[in-house]
């Protein structure tokens, strides 16, 4: 695991989605997004995935109850026709706390310790959602070389 570093995250165009329900829905809102017509020869960059639970606990607890809420997105290099439950729409960017994560997703716990520990004795604060950025693909390496951008906005 690399260390905490500070990094200005420019704003990104993309096409998303956003939902009630369980992180583990993540796979098939990023399956609907890729599906999406006309889409894929826009896609200009990994997916990414927003938590809007702004504390460990309230994600486990929102996890648990279904209730968890799940942004999945994709950065485009055009303007896509949103319809539905899919939108075109700007990720805001800013300042941000970093952190690289190898390994399953759902082990990722000591990677984010290790974030907010850091935000802690930098005298910070977590100033927005977290996110996920999936460096590679889980049907192309194994879950022990899945590769994770963990950012957090900070003020």
């Amino acid at each position: 695991m690399e260390e905490v570093t500070v990094v200005d995250v420019k704003p990104q165009n993309v096409l998303g989605m956003r939902k009630k329900g369980r992180y583990s829905d993540i796979p098939a809102l990023l399956g609907k997004l890729c599906d999406y017509p006309g889409a894929m020869p826009a896609f200009s960059g990994p997916p990414v995935f927003v938590c809007h639970e702004m504390s460990p606990e309230e994600a486990e607890k929102a996890n648990k109850d279904g209730t968890a809420d799940v942004e999945i997105a994709m950065p485009v290099s055009k303007k896509i026709k949103a319809a539905g439950e899919i939108k075109y729409y700007e990720l805001p960017g800013g300042k941000m706390a970093k952190i690289v994560y190898k390994g399953p997703y759902a082990k990722c716990a000591p990677a984010y310790e290790k974030l907010f520990t850091w935000i802690g004795k930098n005298k910070k604060r977590i100033a927005g959602p977290t996110r996920e950025v999936y460096l590679n693909d889980p049907r192309e390496v194994s879950e022990a070389d899945l590769l994770t951008e963990i950012y957090a906005p900070i003020g």
